[in-house]
């Protein structure tokens, strides 16, 4: 069963770390990841910018929409996910346990599914 870990954090959170702590934290989440792949239930992960740099797109009527972020109806942006390859949803639960990012972030964990699913 294919499982994503999709890491929410705070808009701004970044700003507030040096550049030595935010590469610190950065590495904490590529061992973790390592780890995941060691295990070989880790399928893809990444780490995105700030959504500052996000353009969303809409297509209403035939008509295109660009918009650009930050988006203010959220007070959360999406850091970055883990794709995982697991048996269960109590397994991906125990692993976004483990996940650094939810000593800082929200870690949501959603199972993979046809958009025709609820």
């Amino acid at each position: 069963m294919s499982w994503m870990l999709i890491i929410r954090e705070e808009r701004g959170q970044r700003d507030t770390r040096s550049e030595d702590e935010g590469k610190a934290v950065y590495g904490e989440m590529l061992n973790f990841g390592a780890a995941l792949a060691q295990r070989g239930v880790l399928l893809a992960s990444e780490s995105l910018r700030t959504d500052d740099s996000a353009v969303r797109i809409q297509i209403r009527d035939g008509d295109t929409r660009l918009m650009d972020g930050p988006f203010t109806e959220s007070r959360e942006m999406v850091g970055g996910f883990f794709l995982l390859d697991v048996v269960s949803k109590e397994e991906a639960i125990e692993i976004a346990r483990q996940c650094p990012a939810a000593k800082f972030a929200t870690v949501e964990v959603r199972e993979l599914a046809p958009c025709y699913q609820k």
